[in-house]
């Protein structure tokens, strides 16, 4: 490749990532916290039981040299190690950038260890096909966008044979630690891998990297996920451009659909940057359960509002999951897969539909019907990409607005529609400065996990909206982000399922949310279009963070460690020989906040906010 790179291309390959002061130098100091437990204490039995080598294990946290922490263990000893390293789940901007964190951590730390990557993810790993990666070969890669460099095929290391294979290449070729790049499937499957290891007294280590170009993957340890930055600020540039032609043509609603397939973080990221008129979140429609007629109906109420302004035109953002928060569009969907599962061929299908599911399939329009009979994905959701809901939806806003205009209780233009779906195109994308950054410490901390002798963890980094230096890193046991209630989108209750690292929604009590909703009413009718202006790796908007990430106060890991420290300074004023008043004050406080923790723990609460 490196012949056939292009001027930008060889600019990015020299740009030199940073790294925090934690992880510079060639001694690992690691901090052990307490023991990580499930953030619903509900599921921790089940949890437990069926992790029990690797649930609740310590946090831990990695501290520059001189850090004053007695307690922590300094590692000097290096030997040489071999990793390796495998894309799995769909490609994201920054991938590369965690091979290079990891390739140069190890090396300086010993030049004698080798990293191997398997080519074409998970499938290369089970075959042993390999690459051993160099200063040579990856120099072409440096801070370069998509997965081409290995590869990547299923994303999946599921059933016993495929674990089995994958133990069998560890083996084989003796690695030390595994590292698998991806999102909420990919670590539940590192997950299960580590466990297995450890039962059958496999030595090598399995850790996990939160890299997916949704930002799905949020809990209490990641703050948010390599690629989601960059794909933000591509898309966003490219509904600003839609805006403005909106602004000059005034005859035209545009409705764009962006991918986000569960979870609208994109689609609420990109309103955030880009100001368009209108955004329809997924995790909105589902709290609501907002049918498709509700949802058309607010749409053409808006553009109604709009026309009385004199404003024919606008542009509407939808989330590629949409259609599996609609509850009946759901129920449909299901039925079937349902159908599916049972052997139903696809042109008979509709002929087996039960009476309202048949209703409902002969309402929409031809192409979504096709759409909706297409099999559905590994994980059982429909094939959202190949929905299109843009359509859908302009459709029949269409056809109500034509239907208020025969009425005559709308007097506004004819209404006209484009539709556009910005997919998958920004997988590849150059990676922006910040995900580049925070790959590449990702990369370095996984090494430090290994160095520690750590296995089920995930590499994490926290206080992320600050600079750099200011990053904190640590790892957390996979186990401790897991909950076992299944996936559900529509209006049936979720069902018990087996532990996993699911999708984190947006936060409809998150700060975001609330600063999308205090503006929504500008939005709608004032076109106060933001233009964020290309990905850019200088200038102005080089180093600017995601608005969704820096709005929140999502420092987990730094307010556990602050936590230790008022607990600490507790215990070394409340001794034995202390003031009867300070013991009193010291009991009634520790009951009252005991009491109050019990509540809000016990799995009948239900105001706590969602991480």
């Amino acid at each position: 490749m490196g012949n056939e790179m292009s001027p930008l291309q060889k600019h990015r390959a020299e740009y030199r990532p940073e790294l925090p002061p934690w992880l510079q130098g060639t001694a690992v100091k690691v901090e052990y916290g307490d023991a990580a437990i499930a953030a619903d204490g509900a599921d921790a039995h089940v949890i437990r039981r069926a992790f029990p080598h690797t649930y609740g294990q310590r946090l831990a946290h990695f501290l520059p040299k001189t850090a004053n922490a007695p307690d922590a263990t300094v590692i000097t000893e290096h030997p040489a190690v071999r990793v390796g390293v495998v894309f799995s789940g769909r490609q994201s901007p920054g991938g590369h950038n965690v091979v290079w964190g990891l390739y140069n951590a190890i090396n300086s730390h010993n030049p004698s260890s080798e990293l191997i990557g398997f080519l074409g993810g998970t499938d290369g790993l089970f075959a042993q096909k390999t690459l051993e990666i160099t200063e040579e070969v990856f120099s072409s890669y440096k801070n370069q966008g998509g997965y081409y460099m290995l590869g990547r095929t299923r994303d999946q290391i599921r059933t016993t044979e495929q674990v089995k294979a994958a133990m069998t290449t560890c083996q084989a070729l003796k690695l030390d630690a595994l590292v698998i790049i991806g999102g909420v499937t990919s670590n539940t499957d590192a997950a299960q891998l580590a466990e297995t290891f450890a039962e059958s007294k496999c030595s090598t280590k399995v850790v996990g990297v939160p890299v997916t170009l949704n930002g799905d993957l949020k809990n209490q340890f990641v703050e948010t996920t390599v690629g989601f930055d960059t794909i933000c600020k591509v898309n966003s540039q490219l509904i600003s451009n839609v805006c403005t032609d909106a602004l000059s043509a005034e005859k035209y609603y545009y409705f764009i659909r962006l991918m986000g397939r569960k979870a609208s973080h994109v689609a609420l990221e990109c309103a955030l940057q880009s100001h368009p008129n209108m955004v329809l979140l997924g995790e909105e429609v589902a709290a609501s359960k907002l049918t498709i007629s509700d949802i058309t109906k607010q749409i053409c109420d808006a553009v109604q509002a709009r026309a009385e302004k004199d404003k024919y035109h606008g542009v509407i953002l939808i989330p590629e999951g949409l259609v599996e928060s609609i509850p009946e569009l759901y129920a449909l969907l299901q039925e079937i897969h349902g159908l599916h599962d049972k052997g139903v061929f696809i042109e008979n299908i509709s002929s087996h539909l039960s009476p309202w599911a048949s209703a409902l399939f002969d309402f929409l329009p031809p192409f979504i019907r096709k759409q909706l009979l297409l099999h559905p994905e590994s994980d059982d959701s429909a094939q959202l990409s190949q929905i299109e809901t843009e359509k859908l939806l302009a459709q029949l806003v269409e056809t109500e607005i034509n239907k208020r205009l025969e009425e005559g209780t709308y007097k506004g233009k004819k209404f006209n529609a484009i539709c556009h779906f910005f997919g998958y195109q920004a997988r590849g994308a150059l990676p922006s400065n910040f995900d580049c950054d925070y790959a590449y410490v990702l990369g370095h901390v996984c090494y430090h996990i290994l160095a520690a002798g750590l296995n089920g963890y995930m590499a994490t980094v926290t206080n992320l909206k600050s600079p750099v230096d200011q990053w904190k890193c640590g790892a957390a046991p996979i186990t401790s982000m897991m909950t076992v209630r299944g996936w559900s989108r529509g209006p049936t209750a979720s069902q018990i399922g087996k532990p996993a690292v699911h999708i984190a929604s947006v936060d409809l009590k998150g700060k975001a949310y609330e600063l999308l909703r205090q503006n929504s009413s500008s939005l709608l009718m004032e076109d106060i279009y933001k233009n964020p202006g290309p990905l850019q790796f200088q200038g102005p908007g080089a180093d600017l963070k995601p608005i969704s990430l820096c709005v929140e106060d999502r420092d987990y890991m730094g307010r556990i460690k602050q936590l230790q420290e008022y607990l600490e300074k507790v215990k070394n004023i409340v001794k034995p020989g202390c003031s009867q008043d300070v013991l009193k004050a010291a009991l009634s406080s520790m009951a009252h906040v005991t009491e109050l923790l019990t509540i809000m723990s016990s799995p009948s609460y239900s105001g706590q906010a969602t991480i």
